[in-house]
C-alpha cells in the first residue's frame, strides 16, 4: 500500500467510527444526558473535574481549558479542573500513595457534592480512573467515563460513553469530538 492509500484508509476509518456514533441513537442520547448533568452542575454553582492518562490527560486538559476560557464565543468562565496537570500534586500523590490513587486523592481534596467528574480512557481499565469512581461515590459527585468499545471496569461510572472502536487513535479522535460536543452544548445552554 502506498502512502496516499494509507492516508485515505486512516481518514476513512476515522469517518466510519464517527458515522457509527451518529447512527447510534442511544449513544447520542447518552452524550446529551451528560451535557445536561454538566449544565445542571454549573447552574447550581458546581464544577467539572477532568482526568486521563497520556493522550487522555491531554484531552482532559483541553476540555477543562475550553470551559474555563471559552469555546465558541466570549462568555464568563466556567469552573473546570484538569486533575492531570499539576506535577507537584501528581508526584506527591504518586510517591506517597501510589499512582493508582492520583485522581481519587484529588477528588477527595477538591470535589464537592454536585460536581461532575469526567474520566477519559481508551481502555477503560486505568486503575487510577477506576479508583476515582469510589471517591466520587463517597462524595456525591456524578461520574462520567468516555472509553472505547469494550466492556470495562469504568462501566460502573454513572454515565458511560463507549466509542464504537477498539483502535486507540480512533477512540482518542472521538473522545476529542465528544468533549467538543459537550463543551458546545454546555456553552449554548448556559450562555447561548
Amino acid at each position: 500500500m502506498n502512502t496516499l492509500d494509507i492516508v485515505k484508509a486512516q481518514i476513512a476509518e476515522s469517518v466510519r467510527v464517527k458515522q457509527a456514533i451518529l447512527a447510534d441513537a442511544a449513544l447520542m442520547e447518552r452524550i446529551s444526558s451528560v451535557a445536561r448533568i454538566i449544565v445542571d452542575a454549573y447552574k447550581t454553582g458546581h464544577k467539572t473535574m477532568w482526568a486521563g492518562n497520556g493522550g487522555s490527560a491531554a484531552d482532559a486538559q483541553h476540555m477543562a481549558g475550553e470551559l474555563v476560557n471559552k469555546f465558541c464565543f466570549d462568555r464568563p468562565g466556567l469552573a473546570a479542573l484538569s486533575l492531570s496537570t499539576d506535577t507537584s500534586i501528581i508526584t506527591a500523590v504518586g510517591n506517597d500513595y501510589g499512582f493508582e490513587r492520583l485522581f481519587a486523592r484529588q477528588i477527595e481534596a477538591q470535589g464537592r457534592p454536585g460536581d461532575v467528574f469526567v474520566g477519559i480512557s481508551t481502555s477503560g481499565k486505568s486503575r487510577n480512573l477506576v479508583e476515582a469512581l469510589g471517591a466520587c461515590k463517597a462524595k456525591g459527585i456524578k461520574s462520567v467515563a468516555i472509553v472505547g468499545a469494550d466492556e470495562c471496569p469504568m462501566d460502573d461510572y454513572d454515565y458511560v460513553i463507549h466509542v464504537p472502536s477498539r483502535s486507540t487513535p480512533r477512540i482518542q479522535e472521538c473522545q476529542t469530538l465528544i468533549g467538543h460536543v459537550l463543551c458546545y452544548l454546555v456553552e449554548q445552554a448556559l450562555f447561548g
